[in-house]
């Protein structure tokens, strides 16, 4: 059982990760963007994956853990690209929106990963549900990409 637990913890912790790169992701993004009514649904997002991490830090302590409290390397690497995106495309709404397609990709990618791990109960019902916000943020930010190819 120590192992599952262990495991269980280090699944719980990368999804922890992932999350706070979203959130630093969603506020860069929503910084940059020019659109008011994006930079809205951005900053929702950003508060959304915060909340959602409190959540699997909560449940990584219930199973003796110590909660990841910080974003990846690679999602630090991942937001000065798009800082440097955004720069160099003059703050071009369309591009920080595609990028913020390819950071929920990779959450997505994720949580279907983590799905596929032997996790609690408990654990296993906060990531599912999470997952079903995942999945609806990426569509949503599709449909925001999509709408700017239409244009």
């Amino acid at each position: 059982m120590a192992d599952n637990k262990s495991e269980s913890i280090s699944v719980l912790n990368e999804l922890i990760e992932t999350l706070k790169d979203g959130e630093a992701g969603f506020k860069t993004a929503a910084e940059e963007l020019s659109s008011v009514d994006l930079k809205a649904q951005f900053i929702e997002y950003s508060r959304e994956r915060a909340e959602m991490a409190r959540e699997l830090q909560n449940e990584v302590q219930r199973l003796g853990g110590d909660p990841e409290r910080s974003g990846s390397v690679s999602g630090s690497m991942h937001r000065g690209w798009m800082d440097v995106k955004a720069a160099v495309t003059g703050h071009d709404d369309r591009a920080i929106v595609a990028e913020a397609e390819r950071g929920e990709d990779a959450a997505k990618s994720a949580y279907q990963e983590a799905l596929g791990k032997p996790l609690p109960t408990s654990a296993q019902s906060v990531v599912r549900e999470q997952a079903v916000k995942v999945e609806r943020a990426h569509d949503q930010v599709r449909n925001l990409r999509d709408s700017y190819d239409r244009s």
